[in-house]
């Protein structure tokens, strides 16, 4: 008989330290810095616990952890239509952060989810409102607008939104094609452009130098004789006939005689 009330007192004795240390650490909470309790009492909200060591009280009490790091959600690659009807694929990274745990508990259910969904709507929304030039060419200022959209309507879950980057806009095949020719083109349009602009630059170079040397015979000779050492150098077979400066004047002279 008293070894069996031995027993009995033994396994109460050790149901007890059990449910004492399993209540133990149920009261006893540690909070990292990056943290913040947002406690409930029957229910009820009772108040925040800062990091650090804190105490709740079991059953009675309930402890609801938030993270108020900066966090990102990811914006899955979606179809979206511009404005000049243009189908495009973009995907988007949202940054935001908790400002308010005890909103962020009591307002939204899954904050996670409801700020990319919202993004999501929001991206749509401003991407159709734009041309796809405009898309292209100005990512930074969407991504403004959407966040200055989602950060607004995020306020009252208690978030705020850092920042919202583009990370792709993919075109479709046959846009990319034709973006490619349309680039080809300007390239050719340019590259003549240039030839044209350096044979003027070398027709008034040419016209400056013809009439700087009408204007000085002797100039003329000293090119003639460049002109001359230049062909010399060449081994390629040629005849070069001296015809002396002054023929064309004896012509003249003679054709007037007669």
């Amino acid at each position: 008989m008293n070894s069996g009330f031995g027993v009995f007192l033994i396994c109460a004795a050790a149901f007890i330290f059990v449910a004492v240390v399993v209540l133990l650490r149920t009261a006893i909470r540690v909070l990292m810095q990056y943290e913040r309790g947002v406690v409930f009492t029957l229910g009820k909200f009772a108040g925040m616990r800062e990091p650090g060591l804190t105490f709740v009280i079991p059953i009675f009490q309930k402890l609801r952890v938030v993270d108020v790091r900066i966090q990102t959600a990811d914006i899955p690659r979606q179809e979206v239509m511009t404005k000049d009807n243009i189908s495009i694929l973009v995907n988007a990274v949202v940054y935001f952060k908790v400002i308010d745990p005890k909103a962020v508990i009591i307002n939204i259910q899954d904050y996670m989810f409801a700020i990319r969904q919202y993004t999501q709507a929001a991206l749509r929304d401003v991407i159709g409102n734009a041309e796809m030039d405009f898309v292209l060419t100005e990512r930074e200022s969407i991504a403004n607008e959407i966040q200055k959209i989602v950060d607004t309507e995020t306020n009252e879950w208690g978030l705020d939104v850092e920042s919202i980057k583009i990370q792709e806009v993919e075109l479709p095949a046959e846009m990319k094609r034709a973006m490619a020719k349309q680039a080809e083109a300007e390239r050719e349009r340019r590259a003549m452009i240039i030839a044209s602009e350096g044979e003027l630059k070398a027709a008034q170079n040419l016209s400056t130098a013809a009439e700087i040397l009408g204007q000085n015979p002797g100039a003329l000779h000293l090119r003639t004789l460049q002109t001359l050492r230049d062909i010399s150098t060449d081994p390629s077979e040629k005849i070069v006939l001296f015809v002396p400066s002054n023929v064309a004047d004896l012509v003249q002279q003679t054709t007037k005689k007669v």
